[in-house]
């Protein structure tokens, strides 16, 4: 068996500011800083073979803390980046949605048709994420590894997973910031998941709460 652990990056600027990050390389936050310590604590014990991230700061940095100690160096992907948000890209979230037409709904209603202009479309990086998780599984047979990646790739993934239906999207909560989740595939290249969104490690005054769904807080 291989197993992956999927982990979101931590609170970032952009997730402060409530922006869409999305290709922007924003810092992390402060609460961010704090949900690192939280997360290297959870992993100390667990033995890694390799540790993979996006190429952006904040899952940089959240490689980092769950690399600590192990004496590996973290493998950049670019395949692992959030996706870009085009004419959205850096905005604030609320406002940049609600002046383009039809966008906050697809973003709210139908996430799988999310295609903002001169961006990726949401189907284009449903299909990617997967292939770069199946690719870095197919690299690392019988062994134990971790990626750091992005809320907006990883809810793709998780839909893949679950349900084989981009459709479906809408049923997929979001994971949260420092959020693991743990897949298990064998040689066949079955998934199975043994946990997901899981951030138990964090202390809830340090896991902010924030509704995605455009209009709403």
């Amino acid at each position: 068996m291989t197993y992956i652990y999927l982990i979101r990056h931590c609170e970032a600027m952009g997730n402060h500011k409530r922006l869409f990050q999305g290709s922007t390389d924003c810092e992390i936050s402060e609460i961010g800083a704090i949900q690192l310590k939280f997360l290297k604590e959870r992993f100390k014990d667990i033995k890694l073979d390799a540790v993979y991230s996006s190429p952006l700061i904040r899952a940089q940095k959240t490689a980092e803390a769950v690399s600590y100690g192990k004496g590996l160096r973290i493998i950049t992907r670019k395949n692992l980046a959030e996706l870009h948000g085009g004419v959205v890209e850096g905005k604030p979230f609320a406002e940049a949605f609600t002046a383009i037409p039809g966008l906050a709904d697809a973003w709210n209603n139908h996430p799988q048709d999310f295609a903002p202009e001169g961006g990726e479309a949401m189907r284009d990086a449903y299909v990617r994420i997967y292939d770069e998780v199946m690719a870095l599984a197919r690299g690392n047979r019988g062994k134990t590894i971790a990626a750091a990646t992005h809320g907006g790739v990883l809810r793709c993934l998780t839909c893949r997973i679950l349900y084989n239906d981009i459709t479906r999207l809408k049923d997929v909560p979001w994971h949260e910031n420092t959020a693991v989740t743990l897949l298990k595939i064998d040689d066949n290249d079955k998934i199975s998941v043994e946990f997901f969104n899981d951030y138990s490690h964090v202390p809830p005054e340090y896991m902010p709460k924030r509704n995605r769904i455009v209009g709403k807080a």
